[in-house]
């Protein structure tokens, strides 16, 4: 049987979409809802405070290329599930901490043996059921990670001025054990739904060692790019005046509205191929992202954001499709795993970074300066990439 036409795919990406939500969004930028309520409570700087989202990101990283590997060798169920309970644990865990580095090591321990057996193996998954078709496939998955990156800081607002901090985060952590364990038993390994045994066809690929090591300079710079407003535009906008939820609907609009992008760009890179729908959003960001320091009006935050929000959001998709078409499916979940780790580097570069020169000028002028000339340098990364495989005769595939 053709696992491209296999109908219990669909309940794969649905399942995936779902984890990826909760899951990456409360380690990706979920802390950013806390990080006024902790400079209040205890005095930290947001310096300091963003190194919690810091830590969690670099334990996503430093794990990641490890579980892609183990995924490729035991399966992305058994990897998923140690993921997702590791994550459910170290949140309920943190409603207790007390200082900084309580924060600091349950964070990276949710991000190392949690967020990084999430991502890159469901990602992996997601591509094996896609035969044709991944760029859709891979955008919805991906969608229900900008669902979750909005939803859960827009969530945690509210749940910080009902319960508090240490409330949240309990919550939040109760939910992932609750929600995120049945979800991640739905993915299936494809050899279990009938599917043919018949190893797929690895010809016509560029080499691993030129896409791979590419593509970790790409996903660096544009993590660091948009992890800026991600990690920050909720802080910015309470600095411009506004209330934690204003701000925090804010971001929740413009990571809605990168659901559709998410998918949008998806099927745009089974039109035109993955790298140029990367190409396009990545431009997309470049331009708009200092566009927020000219903002301090609440209503053109609302109309501003979901514009920025739309092209943004296709980044990331550009990214796995990339990965998708250019990678064989036996090595995938290694290349999965080592360029999204890169990926977290940045996030947890920018993120920092916008902190840190915020504590050094009391403006996030510089930081989305800063964040924009990354996005540029990442356009220019993937035109040489897109430029090599072409000059190679690499066919797009997309499985």
């Amino acid at each position: 049987m053709d696992t491209g036409l296999h109908p219990y795919r669909w309940v794969v990406v649905a399942a995936s979409a779902l984890i990826l939500a909760l899951a990456m969004g409360s380690i990706v930028n979920g802390m950013s809802a806390y990080v006024v309520p902790l400079e209040e409570a205890h005095g930290w700087e947001r310096g300091e405070i963003s190194l919690i989202n810091v830590a969690g990101i670099l334990g996503m990283a430093l794990g990641g290329m490890m579980m892609g590997v183990l995924a490729d060798r035991i399966g992305t169920r058994p990897v998923v599930l140690i993921g997702v309970s590791v994550m459910g644990l170290a949140y309920l865990a943190s409603s207790l901490a007390a200082t900084l580095w309580h924060y600091y090591a349950l964070m990276f321990l949710a991000g190392f043996f949690g967020a990084s057996a999430i991502f890159a193996p469901v990602m992996s998954i997601v591509g094996k059921w896609f035969p044709v078709g991944a760029g859709l496939a891979l955008g919805i998955a991906s969608a229900g990670q900008a669902l979750g990156q909005g939803g859960v800081p827009f969530a945690s607002a509210i749940l910080i001025k009902s319960v508090g901090v240490s409330g949240a985060l309990a919550l939040t952590g109760g939910a992932m054990l609750v929600l995120l364990i049945p979800l991640a038993l739905l993915l299936r390994p494809v050899a279990t739904a009938g599917a043919s045994a018949q190893a797929p066809d690895e010809s016509g690929y560029p080499p691993i060692r030129l896409v791979v090591p590419t593509m970790c300079l790409a996903i660096f710079l544009c993590c660091t790019c948009m992890s800026v407003p991600l990690m920050h535009l909720v802080p910015y906008i309470q600095g411009c005046g506004f209330t934690a939820d204003e701000a925090g609907g804010v971001i929740f609009l413009m990571l809605m509205v990168g659901i559709v992008g998410r998918v949008a760009f998806g099927k745009f890179a089974d039109i035109i191929g993955a790298i140029p729908a990367y190409m396009a959003a990545t431009a997309w960001m470049a331009l708009l992202i200092y566009g927020f320091i000219l903002i301090d009006d609440l209503s053109a935050f609302y109309l501003y954001a979901p514009i920025y929000g739309f092209g943004y959001a296709g980044v990331m998709t550009g990214v796995l499709t990339t990965l998708a078409a250019h990678t064989p499916p036996s090595r995938r979940g290694y290349a999965m795993g080592m360029v999204t780790m890169f990926g977290w580097f940045g996030h947890a570069n920018g993120g920092y970074m916008g902190g840190l020169l915020y504590d050094l000028t009391a403006d996030y002028a510089i930081a989305y300066g800063l964040a924009a000339l990354f996005a540029a340098l990442n356009l220019v990364v993937v035109g040489w990439l897109y430029w090599r495989i072409r000059g190679m005769g690499g066919v797009a595939r997309l499985a």
